[in-house]
């Protein structure tokens, strides 16, 4: 019975083999257009640029993620679950949006500075360096801050009691149980935010204030939009891919294990010390739920105004940036949940290798390297929604796969012999087997596809016309035709859109699993 056909898991070595050649034929493209081509100055300036700001974005995003996870895991308090749930609102808000917000707070006429003036202080400019590391510890301190914790939650709850019987106070839970696990966690944290900071696009074409603030990111943009340079675009394209390989690398081979081995799943959390160490901790947790709250607030009051006079171009760029994330949405859960099903039966490298390659890449790499192949052709304008598309789903499917595995090896082990034996092959066991047991993970990932997709300001960079142009896009150009209102309008619809699907999408899922 277990040998009979099953046309999902025997479909995943084809899209294994697809999914690979659409992320190594773009690699190929860019590694034999950019071979032997030597970087002027000015590139190496954006190498190093590049280099520099993920370096300060991801210490600082971890560093200061530090003293807020800790005051979660040993604080209850009214509105905790609020506030860690606003600590997941970053990862699907489209970056353009949180440098909109940001603009609104730190910017020329922002909060921050109509206060200094009022106090007779000079104003501050968030252009250059200092705004790109404060837009990526935006985007990123939410993201270190749920790692972290969870690390912390997961200390045995035995060790802590054996921590409190013995009495310790903070100085010694800190050496003997929070040091080592934050030992264990934080090269891994910060490696993550790295690559994470080393492919930004949307925030440095916003706020890195000229040649001296370029990123290679950027730099491939201006090579392939404003001087029509492929090679130079394909030498800093393979420059990229070095450095995010380099990186995730090193995220794999650093993590040092805390040597705590395992507990008996207790939840326990640690002592609550007093003293001033209570009030630091509810300044950590005030100062990053006002530092998150604030940008987003300020989108919300300046958007509101202008819903009622938008520029002709948004409608139609919302209609199309709901097409791609819908179509990215579509493509990418049902990539990963054939691929996962046919892991969870017996490893398949060719499958770990599709699954985990998009991770070494950006999508500015990937759109150059389909620029490459594509431009020679056809118009790279007349396909600029399809290739879109087609690197959204590159891009979203290491998530959405890790994400579904182990729910298909748990269905498979509880399950598998089972059906096998009642002949619950094809459609039918998808219909009555794997879709009601699955509908929660695939509902949350198909979310999760589909807000990354909406707010995706990458290869349609590169290659939309006027009339491809995706709301993102939209919102980067007004904001770069200083028209502010415009754009906090736009962003106001994009995030509400962002933000809806994923809702639709997860709340449908839990619905079908209820």
């Amino acid at each position: 019975m277990a040998s009979r056909a099953r046309p999902l898991t025997l479909a995943a070595p084809a899209l294994a083999a697809l999914l690979l050649a659409l992320v190594a034929a773009p690699l190929a493209a860019v590694g034999w257009r950019g071979a032997g081509l030597s970087l002027g100055p000015a590139d190496w300036a954006a190498v190093r640029f590049s280099v520099t700001q993920a370096i300060l974005s991801a210490v600082f995003s971890t560093l200061l993620a530090i003293p807020v996870a800790r005051a979660l895991a040993r604080r209850r308090f009214t509105g905790r679950t609020a506030l860690i749930t606003l600590m997941g609102a970053p990862f699907l808000l489209p970056a353009v949006v949180a440098v909109l917000g940001l603009l609104a707070v730190f910017g020329r006429s922002g909060l921050l500075n109509q206060l200094l003036i009022a106090l007779g202080l000079p104003p501050i400019s968030i252009y250059g360096l200092h705004g790109v590391v404060l837009a990526h510890i935006f985007l990123n301190l939410p993201l270190a801050t749920r790692m972290i914790l969870q690390a912390w939650l997961a200390l045995p709850s035995e060790r802590i009691r054996l921590a409190q019987s013995l009495g310790f106070g903070p100085g010694e839970t800190f050496r003997h149980l929070e040091r080592p696990m934050l030992r264990e966690v934080l090269p891994g944290v910060a490696l993550v935010i790295l690559v994470i900071c080393l492919t930004s696009f949307a925030v440095v074409i916003t706020l890195g204030g000229g040649p001296s603030a370029t990123t290679i990111e950027l730099a491939i943009y201006q090579a392939v939009r404003f001087e029509f340079d492929l090679g130079k675009a394909a030498a800093l394209a393979g420059v990229q891919l070095a450095l995010g390989t380099g990186a995730a690398l090193a995220a794999w081979f650093l993590t040092r294990p805390a040597g705590f081995g395992a507990g008996l799943d207790r939840e326990l959390r640690l002592t609550a010390f007093g003293g001033w160490r209570l009030w630091g901790d509810a300044v950590a947790l005030t100062a990053a739920g006002l530092f998150l709250a604030l940008p987003l607030a300020a989108v919300l009051l300046r958007g509101v105004p202008g819903l009622a006079d938008l520029p002709a171009s948004v409608l139609p760029a919302a209609g199309r940036s709901i097409l791609v994330a819908l179509a990215s949405a579509l493509l990418t859960t049902t990539t990963a949940l054939t691929l996962a099903l046919a892991a969870a039966r017996r490893s398949r490298p060719l499958i770990e290798a599709a699954a985990t390659l998009p991770l070494a890449t950006s999508g500015l790499v990937l759109g150059t390297g389909l620029f490459l192949l594509i431009q020679p052709l056809a118009p790279p304008t007349t396909l600029a929604l399809p290739v879109t598309i087609l690197v959204n789903v590159a891009l979203s499917l290491p998530y959405l796969y890790r994400i579904l595995l182990p729910e298909t090896r748990a269905l498979h082990e509880d399950y598998g012999r089972l059906a096998d034996s009642l002949s619950l092959q094809g459609w039918p066991r998808l219909r009555w087997l794997v879709l009601p047991r699955l509908a929660r993970p695939l509902g949350f990932g198909a979310g999760i596809a589909a807000a990354l997709s909406m707010g995706d300001l990458g290869v349609i960079a590169l290659f939309a016309g006027e009339h491809q142009a995706t709301l993102p896009l939209v919102v980067s150009q007004l904001t770069g035709a200083y028209r502010m209102e415009a754009a906090a309008s736009a962003a106001l619809i994009l995030v509400t859109l962002s933000f809806a699907l994923f809702w639709a999408f997860d709340a449908g899922g839990r619905r079908a699993a209820a």
